[in-house]
């Protein structure tokens, strides 16, 4: 979209954004609240029960027309809510109406939170140390602040109407979620998806747009090693897996990156090896778990090819039987330029260009918000979360914590962003 196109937009929807920015300043401290309680109680990936009764609770008490989803088991995690905004003399036919949604995923980790906050985790083993409830406080301000927004004179200002669709998803760690929230109606309509990550290498106050690429496209590559176990003093005896897995992490590490261009990245990382009984004995098998990562489908679906290769090399070598599967494979997300140049004019109005920066490379971690890539085109922006210390705590990290600042600077360039898009008929 052009700079003279985002402008025009801009002109026609800055009242409304204007009222919106008012909103969002009057419930800075209860969206602190809203992600200090979230943070408290976490709730892992799939089994989110209480989050989202929390969530569903807060928008239809606020008149939002809001439902729970369903995860594999048929029970309720995740929450879908809707807000149109129509002019009451100027009613759309509904098939006119462009809907945009905006996604914040709702889990948390498996991992211990050793944060000394007051809003620590009070569930044992269990953190937010991704920011998803960062990224819900965000979005579940945003739909309360449109829903006070959306009374006639507010929206006498916008060029058409609007529908603005929020997507609270579950399971975003195991990829799960979004599938879940799309078989029950999620993306039906959709012009656009919006959606953003906290990143704590950035200081609150600051964003980053991507055009093009943003994640990896990843597979799980799961190896078994299997071989005859027997005495450790006797390995002449056996066909010993363990060496069999040294020899194949060694080779893959070596010759894996040695399969495809050089240029394009990619990674393999084995991060989980398991067998053995006892230092004495040779064990029957050995299992390994790896993640694979790269920018490009085709590079990814090369290295796959060549990692069974090197594995039937390997037991070649050996003599150990190895298999291999590869399972939960997830695309990486691809920012549309259009939506990330939205994304761009609406963060420099509300931030300043000095204070938005353009990222040259993409990230190689995954995100399942490329699900919903499939059903419409979208864009994620990274959010500065970054507390002003000189080495803040990275995601995953179990003292990760975030400059609270930063939640009413996404609920503003997300409705912004919605809105440009939403009103753009071209």
């Amino acid at each position: 979209m052009s700079a003279d196109r985002l402008q025009k937009l801009w002109t026609s929807i800055e009242p409304w954004a204007a009222t919106c920015d008012a909103a969002a300043a009057r419930l800075a401290d209860e969206q602190i609240n809203i992600r200090r309680h979230l943070h408290a109680h976490p709730e892992p990936s799939g089994v989110e029960y209480e989050t989202t009764q929390f969530i569903l609770h807060r928008l239809q008490s606020a008149g939002i027309d809001a439902r729970t989803c369903l995860n594999s088991e048929g029970k309720p995690v995740g929450v879908i809510a809707e807000i149109l905004l129509d002019k009451p003399s100027e009613k759309a036919a509904a098939s006119s109406v462009r809907t945009i949604a905006l996604r914040a995923d709702i889990d948390a980790l498996r991992m211990p939170d050793q944060k000394q906050v007051s809003y620590a985790s009070q569930h044992a083993g269990i953190c937010h140390a991704c920011g998803h409830d960062a990224h819900t406080a965000i979005l579940l301000a945003a739909a309360l602040v449109v829903q006070q927004c959306h009374d006639a004179e507010s929206i006498s200002c916008l060029p058409s109407a609007v529908r603005l669709r929020f997507l609270f998803q579950p399971a975003e760690e195991t990829a799960e979620g979004a599938y879940w929230l799309i078989e029950q109606g999620a993306m039906e309509g959709v012009s656009a998806i919006l959606g953003l990550h906290v990143d704590p290498e950035r200081k609150a106050g600051t964003v980053g747009v991507r055009y093009g690429v943003l994640t990896a496209h990843c597979d799980e590559v799961k190896i078994l090693i299997e071989g005859h176990g027997g005495h450790a003093a006797r390995p002449h005896h056996t066909i010993d897996p363990v060496a069999a897995a040294s020899h194949l992490i060694g080779t893959l590490h070596t010759f894996l990156p040695r399969s495809i261009d050089s240029r394009n990245p990619s990674v393999l990382t084995i991060g989980k090896i398991e067998g053995g009984y006892a230092p004495n004995v040779i064990p029957e098998s050995v299992q390994l778990w790896g993640s694979l990562r790269s920018t490009q489908l085709q590079s990814q679906d090369q290295l796959k090819a060549r990692i069974v290769s090197i594995c039937e090399g390997v037991a070649q070598t050996t003599g150990a039987t190895i298999s291999v599967r590869f399972e939960q494979p997830l695309k990486g997300v691809y920012n549309h330029p259009r939506l990330a140049a939205a994304l761009d004019f609406a963060s420099q109005k509300i931030l300043g260009p000095e204070f938005v920066q353009i990222i040259d490379l993409p990230s190689m971690g995954g995100e399942d918000f490329s699900v919903y890539l499939d059903h419409a085109p979208g864009a994620m922006l990274r959010l500065g979360c970054g507390a002003n210390v000189e080495k803040p705590p990275f995601l995953h990290s179990p003292q990760f914590d975030i400059d609270e600042k930063a939640l009413t600077v996404g609920t503003r360039i997300l409705m912004t962003t919605a809105m440009l898009l939403a009103c753009d008929k071209e």
